[in-house]
């Protein structure tokens, strides 16, 4: 199905808003030693500084859902742009560890706008193999991101170590753009129906508790993007903790093994649409774990810059197959009247797993060192295996 004009402009501008939910914390990867060494904190409270919006984003995601499900997504989405611009940019003039991490929690607010808006603007604004495209679009952007934004972060950090900090900035003009492109895709969406704000909490819970019930896949699924994000930020704060050991040190040169786990993300999610052609989504998911024990196996065993490249090209191409499959799996089984609180369940599970994963693997550090915390990975991966494949052999 071909995407009209109008709509291809809209995607364009939700792609380049995509690269900024992942730029959040991405970005910031290749200054961590000289944010622990600036601040005088430790690997992990600076791990912490990447990845503290996103235990913002866990508690604002479902409040986010509930409003693109009553106003629709586009209003939450302009307005999260620009509130993710001015929390994100706060970090340039701020040079103490507290009022860092408080200025991350209003980044995490304006995310969570984004990050539900996006998901559902997608499902709202085209469909079937068109959805399916956009989907991998979004996810190669992502990735992009990911690639992209390091190589700014870690240029920029051999300047200053807070300069990456005003790079945030770049959302406010999105969010001009945004105004003018992006169009509202309900009737009425001004004014919404109000009944999940006048519904009563127990009854609100109860109502999602029987969406489980009938969808018990939905649960793995977020389990999935949990573990997913959990495991990519592994790379994110512990890899440029581990490169100096093969004797890459500066912020330019770690951004770059940064970049290149976000590149081949990028390649996989673009050619996902085609990908499911050939292969349904737990088949890929499947090879997506295959390559992150692949990977993170490598990392406890590579000795030189140039081999250390590997576990994250091989993870990343995982990265590319699981993201959009998540939200293509979200869009079936949740209710079509409830978009936006079951996707921003997705945002709030993988922001869980990006918050938890210096806290889950930091303290591995001390006693099993950094290509320690690489093998427990690897096993976890392993292990999420050999349970999609023996649930999908039960299926």
């Amino acid at each position: 199905m071909s995407i009209s004009t109008s709509r291809r402009r809209s995607l364009w501008v939700i792609v380049a808003a995509a690269t900024l939910t992942v730029m959040a914390g991405a970005i910031l990867g290749p200054v961590v030693p000289r944010i622990q060494d600036e601040l005088g904190v430790s690997g992990t409270a600076a791990g912490l500084i990447i990845t503290a919006h996103g235990g913002v984003i866990v508690l604002a995601s479902p409040l986010m859902g509930s409003l693109v499900d009553r106003v629709g997504p586009r209003r939450p989405f302009v307005a999260g742009l620009f509130v993710y611009g001015v929390g994100g940019g706060a970090g340039l003039v701020i040079d103490s560890f507290v009022p860092l991490l408080l200025s991350r929690v209003v980044l995490g607010i304006g995310t969570a706008a984004v990050y539900t808006a996006i998901t559902v603007l997608i499902y709202e604004l085209y469909e079937g193999q068109s959805m399916e495209r956009a989907l991998g679009y979004r996810s190669g952007a992502n990735s992009a991101g990911a690639a992209v934004w390091p190589l700014v972060g870690g240029a920029a950090g051999a300047v200053a170590w807070n300069l990456p900090f005003g790079v945030y900035f770049v959302a406010v003009p999105l969010g001009l753009v945004a105004v003018l492109t992006i169009p509202e895709t309900r009737d009425g969406a001004a004014d919404g129906d109000g009944s999940d704000a006048s519904a009563a909490l127990p009854a609100r819970v109860r109502a999602t508790l029987a969406v489980f019930r009938r969808q018990p896949a939905l649960l793995p699924v977020y389990l999935l993007y949990f573990g997913a994000n959990a495991l990519l930020y592994a790379i994110v704060v512990f890899y440029p903790q581990f490169l100096p050991e093969v004797g890459v040190s500066s912020s330019l040169a770690i951004s770059l093994y940064l970049a290149a786990n976000g590149t081949a993300g990028g390649v996989s999610a673009a050619v996902y649409d085609r990908l499911l052609n050939r292969a349904g989504r737990a088949t890929l998911v499947g090879v997506a774990f295959l390559l992150w024990v692949l990977g993170f196996g490598a990392a406890t065993v590579v000795g030189t810059a140039v081999t250390a490249m590997v576990p994250v090209v091989l993870f990343g191409l995982g990265v590319g197959l699981v993201f959009p499959s998540t939200f293509a799996w979200v869009e079936q089984f949740a209710p079509p009247d409830r978009q936006g609180q079951f996707s921003a369940y997705v945002a709030s599970f993988g922001y869980t797993g990006q918050f938890l994963s210096p806290l889950l693997f930091g303290p591995l550090v001390p006693l099993v060192g950094v290509r320690g915390v690489f093998a427990v990975a690897a096993v976890a991966a392993g292990v999420a295996a050999l349970a999609l494949a023996a649930a999908t052999r039960r299926s």
